[in-house]
């Protein structure tokens, strides 16, 4: 839902009438996950989508007519022989679909003006949307009170966090590519003639030590650091700081024999370049991506920058980083039933 919320909020602020789609639940092999969203306004524009193209056109008309009628809906689409050349899911999942209108003044349409702020600033939020009984459609931000079975809970304002130590030119590939891909980005380095917004647009800079700042940074399962600095007075203090905490993914750049010689530093019980430094547990250093990035291949930066985020990708959902033509079974791993708070 997140990828709507700047467009929505436009249109809503313009007065633009429009209906939202949102994918509310997914059985079986799926290209998107629930909370993925497409808006649609009353001249026929669109933004976003729920699925990997399977289903839009059928959604685009469900929202046009939610438009016109003031009504929300609850969709089911799936593969079937008989839908084969029509509507389905090539892919053999079945998903459902909440189409609801957003109309000018509306309380929906307040909700998307609201959401897209705390999306903005990354403060984080929660969208209860009803999906069947007489209030088909309702939509509360942040609810108290237990949500009923007949609803699903969205979070918001909380995207996949990547601290990037060292301001060089492959972080600023890896920048980019993955702030495209909806993270939140966090430069850090020393060095302020590097470190600077120009460099790194639409990330947070920051200058300081990497290690001092990754003492205090908030850091969860939902968080990538990447040491990209390739420089043991750097690198080695922040790997320390960055393996013992609750870091999702933690990597580094260097050839292969400088892992070796980092791994000498990271094990001894004193280190030149961390006064009293303490050796690092054996279980956190099993945690280290070094050589940083999937064997793609490619050499220049952005290149590079793939092949980190790859890997970043497919740690975070327990996969195997390997060609799917060399894989069985469904191409997206089944999410279950509905998901629900």
């Amino acid at each position: 839902m997140r990828g709507i919320l700047p467009m929505g909020a436009e249109w809503s602020r313009r007065g633009r009438p429009f209906a939202m789609a949102t994918l509310v639940a997914v059985s079986g092999s799926a290209p998107r996950e629930v909370g993925a969203s497409m808006i649609v306004s009353a001249d026929g524009e669109v933004f976003g989508n729920v699925s990997g193209g399977c289903v839009e056109g059928a959604v685009f008309e469900q929202c046009l007519l939610a438009i016109q009628s003031g009504a929300a809906s609850v969709e089911t689409f799936g593969y079937s022989a008989a839908a084969a050349f029509s509507v389905g899911l090539s892919c053999g999942g079945v998903i459902e679909v909440l189409v609801r209108p957003v109309l000018p003044g509306s309380a929906a349409a307040a909700d998307m003006l609201l959401l897209a702020e705390r999306e903005a600033r990354a403060m984080p939020a929660s969208y209860t949307l009803t999906v069947s009984g007489a209030d088909v459609g309702r939509g509360v931000i942040d609810q108290t009170s237990p949500p009923t079975s007949g609803a699903v809970t969205i979070a918001l304002g909380s995207p996949p966090r990547l601290i990037i130590v060292g301001a060089v030119e492959f972080a600023v590939a890896l920048s980019r590519i993955a702030i495209a891909a909806g993270m939140q980005v966090t430069i850090v380095d020393a060095r302020e003639v590097f470190a600077t917004t120009a460099r790194f647009p639409g990330a947070e800079v920051v200058v300081a030590w990497p290690h001092r700042y990754l003492e205090t940074a908030e850091v969860d399962a939902r968080t990538a650091v990447c040491v990209l600095t390739h420089d043991p007075k750097f690198d080695v203090p922040a790997l320390r700081v960055a393996l013992a905490s609750a870091a999702g993914y933690v990597g580094v750049m260097g050839s292969r024999r400088t892992h070796e010689e980092r791994l000498e530093r990271l094990e001894r019980l004193t280190d030149a370049s961390v006064p009293a430094a303490e050796a690092v547990p054996a279980e956190q250093l099993e945690r280290l991506r070094s050589p940083i990035g999937l064997d793609l291949g490619g050499r220049s930066p952005e290149e590079t920058a793939l092949s980190i985020l790859a890997e970043i990708v497919a740690d975070r959902h327990g996969a195997s980083g390997r060609r799917l033509s060399e894989l069985s079974g469904p191409v997206h791993r089944p999410l279950g039933a509905r998901v629900a708070s």
